[in-house]
């Protein structure tokens, strides 16, 4: 893997993490480049880093996932070296490959390193040789074998796809009439999403908690451990809450956990940032799958150590040894705004904000690309923001964060905001009673509480004369289309985003 002294540095992503990327390399001196399809041409990306190199068209196949493109853009703009951020091509043992193979540095693991990993069942064999416990499985996956691991294990049991993550080509089968079905199915799916259609079986754990650990490693051999993170809030096993530390892990529990995290890195020889997670079951912990890149939810750790994950990863690449990490403070939590609509199962949102306000004070940090005027299509990946708060202890994190969820607003695109703000003020959140079916128990058919809106009045007639005021100066940065009817600022007394149309703020 070649290291040297990083000059330039290409980041291969667009949006919150492109920005978040080029933010840290800037502050390190670094000069950046940025990628964008024909859709992001006016992005805050674009803007903020030194240069700009269009890739291709809005299509992510032809655009972000264009190995030989972003690899031309990268040797065309002078840069060293490429981030690849999370999703997209972030863990493409093949992309590490043609980065290194074009004499770029790629800051992340080798590609090597996350072919041994990346495949679930190769991990699986990994956690094993290296005595981290998996959850009961059989790597074979064909209709007799199946049906004979499912008599052993007790159903239910979990169909998973070799490659790939985020729910897809999983299938939970309670019924041995089910299973034949369930295998195809997975199968299919895996194929469609990663190209890989093998799959393989493992014992269904009822309600176990989610908990992964942050992993750094060097070039010369070390891995630190950066504590851990509690992701056990999902929906359809995509992550809507992390928080740090996991109010289920005591110190000796910890302890074992992380051990185990860095013992399965050091026998890949396992470098950069990167995350080891596991299923939590009580007291017994088991390997799930290890997670080559950063992660969405990276601040919630980078803010309890004090430190910038970016900046580790950058230089870590450049050859530099891993520190041993600061003693960790207070408590973090993350909320993922998304541009989904969480009253009809989180269906796809797409849009134009017109008006955007941040929350503020102490402990509270947004991660977005938004701002007025930015189009959300259905192109890319619905992640808007990133709401983290901090606390001394997890009440008062929980406290802000449910302070700051009442402070954001945003108006144009429907929002996942108020959803999580009713997740957050929940008894059982507060509680820390958190399993993977979180949402399903406890919010199975979410509505906003009947009235709520009316709260925010005094902001809706605040917008709506903006509006108008854009309007008549001509900007027309921020008005709806004609066809959202909002051309009337009266605010109705019970709703004060009706004269908006299909516009509105994310709700309470």
């Amino acid at each position: 893997m070649k290291t040297a002294p990083l000059r330039k540095l290409l980041v291969a992503n667009r949006g919150e993490i492109a920005l978040r990327v080029i933010r840290s390399a800037r502050v390190m001196g670094l000069k950046t480049v940025a990628v964008f399809s024909e859709a992001d041409a006016a992005t805050a990306h674009v803007a903020e880093a030194d240069d700009a190199r269009l890739i291709g068209p809005a299509e992510a196949a032809h655009s972000y996932l264009n190995i030989a493109a972003i690899i031309e853009a990268a040797k065309a703009s002078g840069a060293d070296s490429i981030h690849p951020g999370y999703g997209f091509l972030s863990e493409r043992p093949e992309f590490a490959r043609a980065v290194a193979d074009a004499g770029l540095i790629f800051v992340g693991p080798p590609g090597d390193v996350m072919a041994a990993i990346g495949d679930k069942v190769a991990a699986r064999r990994v956690a094993i040789h290296a005595g981290v416990p998996v959850v009961p499985g059989n790597e074979v996956a064909d209709l007799p074998s199946a049906r004979a691991f499912a008599r052993q294990a007790g159903l239910p049991i979990l169909v998973k796809a070799a490659a790939g993550g985020g729910g897809r080509g999983m299938r939970v089968v309670e019924r041995e009439a089910d299973l034949e079905a369930s295998l195809e199915a997975a199968a299919r799916e895996a194929q469609a999403a990663f190209g890989d259609g093998r799959i393989f079986l493992e014992k269904y754990l009822a309600r176990p908690r989610h908990i992964e650990v942050q992993l750094l490693g060097d070039n010369h051999g070390k891995v630190v451990a950066l504590g851990e993170r509690e992701c056990s809030i999902q929906r359809r096993h995509q992550k809507v809450i992390e928080e740090s530390p996991s109010p289920a892990v005591n110190d000796r529990l910890r302890s074992r956990m992380l051990e185990a995290a860095i013992r399965l890195a050091n026998a890949v020889g396992y470098r950069s940032a990167g995350t080891v997670e596991f299923l939590l079951d009580g007291e017994d912990f088991y390997f799930l799958e290890v997670n080559a890149r950063l992660q969405v939810e990276h601040p919630i750790t980078e803010i309890r150590f004090n430190c910038d994950l970016v900046a580790e990863q950058l230089q870590l690449a450049a050859g530099h040894h891993v520190a041993d990490p600061a003693t960790p403070r207070g408590h973090a939590i993350e909320c993922r705004i998304c541009a989904e609509d969480a009253e009809h199962d989180f269906r796809p949102a797409t849009g134009k904000v017109l008006y955007l306000r941040q929350p503020g004070g102490p402990g509270v940090r947004l991660d977005t690309f938004l701002g007025p005027g930015v189009e959300i299509s259905a192109h890319y990946d619905s992640l808007l923001a990133k709401l983290i708060c901090t606390g001394a202890d997890r009440d008062q994190a929980r406290g802000r964060t449910l302070l700051a969820l009442d402070e954001f607003a945003l108006l144009g695109v429907i929002n996942t905001a108020a959803f999580l703000r009713d997740v957050v003020a929940s008894e059982p959140f507060a509680r820390a009673e958190l399993s993977t079916h979180f949402i399903e128990e406890n919010f199975p058919h979410w509505h906003s509480a009947e009235g709520d809106e009316a709260l925010h009045a005094a902001d809706a007639a605040w917008i709506a004369a903006a509006l108008v005021s854009e309007r008549t100066l001509g900007t027309d940065r921020t008005a709806a289309p004609a066809q959202a009817g909002n051309s009337s600022v009266a605010v109705a007394p019970r709703s004060p985003w009706s004269v908006l149309g299909d516009f509105q703020l994310g709700r309470r």
